[in-house]
């Protein structure tokens, strides 16, 4: 007894078109959560990178908690982007970008209001639980951006 697998005719160039897409929205996605890091890099105070690589407490809660809040908005943006893949591409990367800005803005005037000195607390060699505000914030704000991007 012989059984065959029956394949569509476009499997073969399905196939090569999904892995493209994939890989087109990784490097949209990469970009993005790129940007999101030097967002927020640039409107911290101090050099997260440095004093996360040093393992201060504070300032590895703070940069994971943005780092999420980032990928929820990139997620989001893929997720609700046009079908067609150029499009599709184009709208991930504006909504992505417009997000991390809005993020980034809506977490700066959120720390100013709780009057946070985030800049000690993320130096600081000891956990401080304001970090834990500092990282609440990133990741409301960055669900609730996600979610106005739907």
């Amino acid at each position: 007894m012989t059984s065959t697998l029956a394949l569509s005719d476009t499997f073969g160039s399905d196939l090569v078109r999904g892995i493209g897409a994939i890989l087109l929205y990784g490097v949209i996605g990469l970009l993005l959560m790129f940007a999101g890091f030097y967002a927020i890099d640039f409107t911290t105070p101090g050099k997260l990178s440095k004093l996360v690589t040093r393992g201060l407490p504070n300032a590895v809660i703070v940069t994971a908690s943005g780092l999420l809040s980032m990928a929820f908005i990139v997620v989001v943006a893929i997720f609700n982007s046009a079908s067609d893949l150029t499009e599709g591409l184009i709208t991930s990367l504006v909504y992505g970008l417009i997000g991390v800005i809005v993020q980034v803005l809506a977490v700066r005037l959120l720390e100013w209001a709780t009057r946070i000195d985030v800049g000690s607390t993320i130096e600081s060699e000891k956990f401080a639980p304001a970090s834990i505000v500092v990282a609440a914030a990133h990741l409301g704000l960055g669900l609730v951006v996600a979610v106005a991007i739907s």
